[in-house]
């Protein structure tokens, strides 16, 4: 009898694993919770919600590390890319998707395949029994979240924040401009210039403003790329402004660079809603409204989705799993997604597919696949499975990449040789995985 792969968790990775196996003629039953069970920052009942942004970042694979791992996974056979294409909406350099859209896609192409049977239902123990891969993502809480403490010892954690979303008809367009940074887009992002004055206020008011969580956590806690706004402003009074904020490579219809600005992407194809840009907050509602409304675009803006926060967890990886995202422990046993210590949508849906690429292998009798740091799908796998005593979530960027052994100065260059070195490497892993079907 043909064996039956388990994959816990419909998210990015889960959903990436379960489909790639399936269009490899791998029967998968996918469990999940919804719509009966769901963590407190996921709404809607489809698979693969996107919950913090709606942006998979840029997607320039010869001049940034996210780019390169999307390409990677168009070279894989990645449904996340796929779904991405098909509910794009305009976003300058990045990719951005109608969160609503991207999600049924993803469940229908899932729900539909004939060698997936979707399950409804809480895992409460881990899989014992045969190939599984478990991605539950960073909100796994409750009966499996204490099993997985008791087999595998205790998690880390920390705090991610998701940005407030506005309606498109309450934002003032008088006060507000269109244009992409540096000109690189068709218009995609709404500018709201703030003058010195109301960018000192508007700093001051945010770093003051009261926070949702009593627990006043500390630097270890908060993870550097979902940084809370108002921490951030809390840091010195231009730090929105060497950040977020910045006004660089933007001018408005009159062709001045403003003190500093919000940016506005939008939310969904429709273009009724707007995003605040890098915004993650941990702010009460009432507080967001108050704060938010001083910037003048948004001094009457409807709030859609206040900003949340929640705190996440992720395995203490490198002690727990190896390169090829199995577990030391229990070797027919996988992890996927951010649970495994991987940040990102992206990234969390590239760790999915590398997983499910070695389950794969294992099924049909050969060793894993080479994982190694030449691609940054290889070097996400590397760097969560090294030692490493403060080990943090990491995203994907060119640092953890394989040096290219030789002095190349040319930053433009250099990212260029990366993914010329990345693509081939994929190029060959995809061919072997494709050799291993034939």
């Amino acid at each position: 009898m043909e064996q039956e792969v388990i994959v816990v968790g419909a998210g990015l990775a889960g959903c990436e694993a379960a489909y790639w196996l399936a269009e490899r003629g791998v029967k998968v039953r996918l469990i999940d919770g919804k719509p009966q069970k769901r963590s407190p920052a996921h709404t809607a009942d489809g698979f693969a919600e996107l919950v913090c942004s709606n942006s998979l970042k840029s997607d320039d694979a010869y001049g940034n590390a996210c780019g390169l791992l999307k390409e990677e996974m168009r070279v894989f056979g990645s449904l996340t890319m796929e779904a991405a294409a098909k509910t794009r909406v305009p976003a300058g350099g990045a990719l951005a998707v109608d969160r609503a859209a991207f999600s049924a896609y993803v469940t229908q192409k899932v729900c539909s395949h004939p060698n997936i049977s979707c399950e409804t239902r809480e895992v409460t123990e881990l899989p014992e029994a045969g190939f599984a891969i478990v991605a539950t993502g960073p909100l796994t809480f409750g009966a499996l979240a204490e099993d997985i403490r008791k087999k595998l010892g205790e998690g880390l954690h920390f705090f991610d924040a998701a940005a407030p979303i506005v309606a498109a008809e309450s934002v003032d367009f008088t006060k507000a401009f269109i244009a992409d940074r540096y000109g690189k887009g068709s218009g995609d992002y709404v500018n709201c210039p703030l003058t010195k004055e109301e960018y000192e206020a508007f700093a001051a008011a945010l770093a003051g403003a009261e926070r949702a969580l009593v627990h006043d956590f500390d630097k270890r806690d908060v993870f550097e790329g979902c940084m809370p706004a108002e921490i951030m402003a809390a840091r010195g009074k231009d730090s929105l402004r060497f950040g977020m904020m910045k006004p660089v490579g933007l001018y408005d219809q009159n062709g001045k660079r403003p003190y500093a600005v919000v940016q506005l992407r939008k939310e969904n194809a429709a273009g009724t809603a707007y995003n605040l840009v890098g915004f993650q907050t941990n702010l009460r509602f009432g507080e967001q409204a108050r704060v938010f409304r001083m910037i003048p675009a948004l001094k009457n803006a409807e709030f859609l989705r206040y900003g949340v926060m929640h705190r996440n967890t992720y395995l203490d990886s490198p002690n727990v799993l190896n390169a090829d995202y199995s577990c030391k422990k229990f070797p027919q046993l996988y992890f996927a997604g951010q649970l495994t210590g991987v940040e990102g949508y992206v990234e969390s849906a590239g760790s999915g597919i590398a997983a499910a690429m070695n389950v794969y292998c294992r099924l049909k009798g050969k060793q894993p696949l080479a994982w190694t740091d030449e691609t940054v799908t290889g070097a996400l796998a590397q760097y969560i499975s090294s030692p490493n005593e403060d080990f943090q979530p990491m995203n994907a960027n060119y640092g953890i990449l394989r040096p290219l052994g030789e002095d190349v100065r040319d930053k433009a260059k250099k990212r260029r040789m990366f993914a010329e070195r990345a693509m081939a490497r994929a190029k060959e892993l995809a061919a072997h995985a494709a050799g291993i079907q034939e």
